[in-house]
């Protein structure tokens, strides 16, 4: 039977209950909101198109890679993007469509080429607008209608 001192040291270790818990990834609630994550989308907004794209079977992942459907191309090509993408891919090195683990959501958002270039659209189309001096990135009501037409996605005002 374990002693009382066990307990205590297991307690220690385990912490204070009464203190913060620790939060993950950027404390900037723009960061967390909207961000790039070298050249593709990240944050909520990264993750919520992600899933978006997912459930809709535009897009699929595993843990290690990723594949855009005829439904995601098509999408693409809706969009404009898909004439930048070569599907199959040209042998450059860089992967098509790839997870990436979202540092402040804790779950995946879209990277690979596919990502860089919705990132790419939504910046040259304005649904996006860098904050000057960070990564974060504002949604402009253009691009609240965007994403919401396009993609199923609301964000607030």
């Amino acid at each position: 039977m374990a002693s009382t001192a066990m307990f205590a040291e297991i307690a220690a270790l385990a912490g204070d209950p009464a203190r913060k818990p620790v939060t993950v990834g950027p404390r900037d609630a723009a960061l967390r909101a909207a961000r790039t994550c070298y050249d593709h989308l990240a944050g909520r907004l990264g993750v919520a198109l992600t899933d978006a794209m997912v459930a809709s079977g535009h897009v699929e992942l595993a843990a290690d890679g990723g594949v855009v459907t005829a439904g995601g191309i098509d999408l693409l090509r809706r969009l404009g993007i898909a004439g930048s993408i070569a599907h199959p891919p040209k042998p450059t090195g860089r992967v098509l469509c790839r997870p990436c683990l979202d540092w402040s959501e804790r779950r995946p958002h879209l990277a690979g080429a596919i990502g860089a270039a919705l990132c790419a659209h939504c910046l040259a189309s304005g649904w996006i607008r860098r904050i000057e001096g960070s990564r974060a990135v504002t949604i402009t009501p253009k691009g609240q209608r965007g994403f919401r037409d396009h993609f199923g996605v609301e964000f607030g005002s």
